[in-house]
């Protein structure tokens, strides 16, 4: 006796009722064997409606025990670059092989990660993005406790309490390849011609206000990768400044891949990799860049760089004069205007020299220098016009600009001037002019970047102090060297960082 089809493949799909009952008695009276008799007892199976128009979703699978771990190999991981597929130059849905740590897009079939996980057998895979690891080509995630370092080399976070604690960490750290290092005071590749942006990039690193706000930020807006994200700078910036503070690196050093090519796209390729260019004009474009995508994020003009690096100076200009006037009988008007730094010309070198002075370096004290800002010395212009300027706020980090380079009618002369300047305890309260006698005027030095060689083919280097061990170190590119500090008093300054004792 033959039974009904439905009952035999179990296809209930055109039962009415939510419950069905299925009773199957099987005996021997039915045709069966002694041999193939079979006993089946009375059972009751339930089955649920199945809506057949609603799309099946595939349940996701996260492992722990994953065999291909070990042949993750972390010295070949390099997460400094673009996030782009190395095939499709696409910066969507990118993953990072953990074997041989070069990008690709995708983890479902047919796409590039797919395909290297199949030819190359390279099984381990980050998504760039959220941080989750898969396993390719059977694409099920892995949790496991070990892959944390590379989860946090790849998007380093800090609580509150590492952040206030990273300029008194005298510890140094170890990276794979056995070289120590200090977080903080770690080299920065050196791509092409990119020393100007390097040693502007070590020295905001030693602002600690502009390092932990950065450092500590944490918004939905920074989350995406985009080029056209309205807060690019500051993205490429802060991750850049939380992997230079890593205790935890893979490597003794940083490249800066991802910030140069955000710094090229925002300034229309005027400081792009390939080509030297001035570190003064760097920093003011850099920072006047900064400051207006923090006016859109926060929604005001108060930002971290205006609280860091504005001051308030006062410019007196005269009208045109008729011959030489005594000065107490010139009028001028006056008109208040902020700035970042401070730009302090150098004298002339002198045409002729005697036979003896071939050898001779001049100097001047800083303090000449700084006459310019006192409200009673004047410069007088091609018009016969007297320009007078006296600083009324100091900054809270000083910015101070040697003009070491003079354009001439036939070329751009260097002026190898040394300027004899403080390093702790530059009291300004004597050499500037200032409205308010309660200003605290005294400032240490934090980091000095100085021109070395010929205006053609010169280096930049920078000099960085680090808190913690009371350590002075020499940073050109990946070079780290620790030095004294008479070494940066009789370096040919540039540039120059300075931190008021509050």
């Amino acid at each position: 006796m033959e039974r009904d089809p439905r009952e035999r493949d179990g296809d209930l799909r055109d039962e009415p009722n939510d419950l069905i009952t299925k009773k199957v008695k099987v005996s021997n009276e039915e045709g069966l064997t002694s041999s193939s008799r079979v006993t089946i007892e009375e059972e009751e199976v339930e089955e649920k409606k199945i809506d057949r128009t609603e799309p099946v979703k595939p349940t996701k699978i996260v492992r722990r025990d994953c065999p291909y771990l070990g042949t993750i190999k972390r010295h070949l991981i390099d997460f400094d670059f673009e996030k782009l597929c190395s095939i499709s130059l696409s910066n969507l849905n990118v993953y990072a092989c953990l074997i041989c740590g070069k990008y690709y897009q995708g983890r479902g079939k047919s796409t590039n990660a797919y395909f290297h996980s199949l030819e190359l057998g390279h099984h381990v895979f980050i998504n760039l993005h959220d941080q989750k690891i898969y396993c390719l080509p059977d694409n099920y995630e892995v949790d496991d406790i070990s892959l944390n370092d590379i989860k946090f080399n790849l998007k380093p976070t800090y609580g509150y309490e590492e952040v206030t604690k990273l300029d008194s960490n005298v510890k140094h750290s170890i990276a794979l390849d056995g070289k120590d290092f200090i977080p903080g005071c770690l080299g920065l590749n050196n791509i092409k011609c990119t020393d100007y942006v390097n040693v502007v990039i070590q020295s905001l690193c030693r602002v600690k206000d502009l390092k932990d706000y950065l450092v500590l930020m944490k918004d939905k807006r920074l989350e995406s990768d985009d080029v056209t994200s309205s807060f690019l700078l500051t993205k490429r910036l802060a991750d850049l400044f939380k992997k230079i503070w890593n205790p935890k690196n893979f490597k003794g050093h940083v490249s800066p891949h991802e910030l140069l090519q955000a710094i090229s796209l925002r300034s229309d390729k005027i400081f792009k990799i390939d080509t030297q260019s001035d570190p003064q004009k760097f920093l003011a474009w850099f920072l006047a860049e900064l400051n207006k995508e923090m006016v859109k994020f926060v929604k005001r003009d108060d930002t971290i760089i205006t609280s860091c690096f504005k001051g308030e100076i006062e410019i007196f200009t005269s009208d045109t004069l008729k011959g030489d006037i005594d000065d107490a009988y010139v009028k001028y008007r006056s008109e208040i205007k902020p700035f970042f730094f401070l730009t302090l010309d150098i004298p002339a070198i002198p045409v002729y020299k005697d036979s003896s002075d071939n050898n001779f370096i001049p100097q001047v004290p800083i303090f000449d220098l700084l006459k310019k800002f006192d409200g009673m010395t004047y410069q007088t212009s091609l018009k016969n016009q007297r320009t007078k300027m006296r600083i009324n706020k100091l900054p809270k980090y000083l910015i101070i600009n040697y003009k070491r380079f003079v354009k001439n009618n036939f070329y751009v002369e260097k002026n190898p001037t040394i300027v004899n300047f403080p390093i702790n305890n530059f009291d300004l309260r004597q050499h500037v002019w200032l409205n308010d006698p309660t200003q605290r005027t005294n400032y240490n030095l934090v980091a000095n970047i100085c021109h070395e060689g010929k205006q053609k083919g010169g280096i930049y280097k920078v000099h960085v102090r680090h808190k913690a061990l009371d350590q002075w170190f020499e940073i050109q590119d990946l070079q780290v060297t620790p030095i004294l500090p008479q070494q940066v008093a009789l370096s040919e300054a540039f540039i120059q960082i300075y931190q008021r004792e509050d």
